[in-house]
């Protein structure tokens, strides 16, 4: 049991910080660059499964050799700048266009982003599920065998 809430609970964790990511790409998404400076970039979170702390094991379950419970989760690796082109918008009266008139804003989709954030939701909701359902099917096994 203690695998579940380990492996939902990395998931969970993973969900934030690409919730997080999400808001402030989409705070930054209107922002412009003054000439000559970088414009923002969005941010992507990068995942890699692996290993998750389940110190709280229970006795029986599957250990490697070193009694270290075998379970795989979620890892957060770090995150990345996207590659998408900055957007170019021709203004030649703004304080911010560079000398041919155009002003560089962020490279941040916020259509893409809300698509990534429904998904995000949706992926951190689905894993809050996972332990209550696995709660429930745990007190229903010790209910049926219970004697009355």
């Amino acid at each position: 049991m203690a695998d579940v809430f380990a492996i939902t609970g990395s998931a969970m964790n993973a969900q934030n910080a690409r919730l997080s990511t999400i808001a402030s790409n989409l705070a930054n998404a209107n922002s412009i660059a003054a000439p000559g400076d970088a414009p923002y970039r969005a941010h992507e979170v990068v995942f890699q499964a692996g290993p998750v702390d389940a110190s709280d094991t229970e006795p029986g379950d599957d250990a490697d050799p070193a009694g270290q419970v075998a379970s795989l989760g979620v890892n957060i690796v770090g995150t990345v700048l996207s590659n998408a082109p900055p957007v170019q918008t021709y203004d030649p009266s703004s304080p911010y266009a560079d000398a041919q008139g155009y002003v560089t804003g962020s490279n941040v989709s916020q259509v893409g982003q809300m698509v990534d954030l429904i998904n995000a939701s949706n992926s951190y909701s689905a894993s809050v599920a996972v332990p209550q359902q696995a709660t429930r099917v745990d007190q229903q096994m010790i209910s049926a065998f219970q004697v009355s």
